[in-house]
């Protein structure tokens, strides 16, 4: 199965970077030392605070929602919007007209709703009936309509697909599929600033990572750390990508040598729990040389609790990538270095 040029992922990260320092909330995440499972230093990506929403994902539907208010005031009056304009009268009353809609099993909506509130546009998101109502909650205080579709999260994406098709609203989703490409590349391009981080901090300390674990659901967010790392970063590390065994979606497609569903039980990880990979990020991760770990339930438990011991309160998801690390110590002769690099993704639900 084949698709078109639009899979292509060549992200402007420098804009990325300069947007978000615009933001007063803006401020590079920490990164942490902490002890491995054979008492090894971890470098850990600390992104449970990020920007005031606790996950990495504050990085993504934000930048994504200013980026099309602005392409979008640009076709309506030929006017080129500067940073300094972004929240001026007439732009917030433009932006008033336009509603974001997306589907959500986690961090996304709450990243659609905060950067459509931020630049005076409405927000509707769609959960699935498993979502829990404190969720639900915490989109409404953003000032998201929330609508509940679907028993599943595959049954709020489509939903969220047709929402958009009949009320005009835009789309903002995360995955990529046929003909649905160019909007989710915003969004990974926001993630990018987190590799960008990284990437200044080592270049500084000089204790580049060996080993990078990364956790993936359609796999935007690994897709653009392994996109940048490949890019830029002096010294090159492995790459490890975990996924549930529950929705192996990008494994399945690595294995099956194009993007196909990976269907199986609903999974404690939830904001990994994706049976459909995006087909940007499973092609960036094709040409970017990395390995697959997949994760059961208890490891992915396990694994936060191990987290939140050494002070860091994490969910299953957001340990994912220690998980994996824990699962699969790498073999090494005496005299080669192992600094492993995770990101923990999110702070608790």
């Amino acid at each position: 199965m084949t698709y078109s040029d639009d899979l292509h992922f060549a992200p402007d990260f420098g804009r990325a970077l300069s947007f978000f320092r615009t933001q007063n909330a803006y401020a590079p995440s920490p990164l942490l030392r902490l002890q491995g499972p054979h008492g090894q230093e971890v470098l850990a990506k600390d992104e449970t605070g990020r920007m005031g929403l606790g996950a990495f994902k504050a990085l993504g539907a934000p930048y994504a929602v200013a980026r099309i208010i602005e392409a979008e005031w640009l076709s309506r009056t030929g006017e080129i919007l500067t940073p300094a304009r972004i929240g001026d009268a007439d732009i917030r009353a433009f932006a008033a007209t336009l509603c974001f809609v997306c589907a959500s099993a986690g961090n996304h909506g709450m990243g659609v709703a905060a950067g459509a509130r931020a630049m005076g546009a409405k927000a509707r998101v769609h959960l699935a009936n498993t979502v829990p109502e404190g969720f639900a909650d915490r989109l409404r205080a953003l000032g998201a309509e929330v609508v509940r579709s679907g028993e599943v999260y595959d049954e709020s994406v489509a939903a969220a697909i047709a929402d958009a098709d009949t009320s005009g609203a835009i789309l903002l989703a995360d995955g990529t599929w046929p003909g649905y490409t160019e909007i989710p590349k915003l969004v990974m391009e926001g993630y990018c600033v987190i590799a960008e981080e990284l990437r200044r901090e080592f270049e500084t300390s000089g204790n580049w990572p060996t080993h990078v674990y990364l956790q993936a659901g359609v796999g935007g967010l690994a897709a653009a750390m392994a996109h940048m790392i490949r890019l830029n970063w002096a010294e090159q590390p492995e790459l490890i990508i975990a996924e549930p065994e529950a929705a192996p979606c990008l494994k399945a497609s690595h294995l099956a040598g194009h993007p196909i569903r990976a269907d199986g039980p609903e999974s404690n990880m939830g904001r990994l729990d994706c049976k459909e990979p995006s087909i940007v990020a499973w092609q960036v991760l094709e040409r970017c040389g990395v390995r697959y770990e997949t994760l059961s339930e208890e490891e992915g438990r396990a694994a936060s609790d191990a987290v939140g011991a050494l002070g860091v309160a994490t969910t299953p998801s957001g340990a994912a990538g220690f998980a994996a690390l824990r699962k699969h110590v790498p073999h090494l002769d005496d005299d080669q270095a192992f600094r492993p690099l995770v990101i923990v993704s999110e702070g608790p639900a």
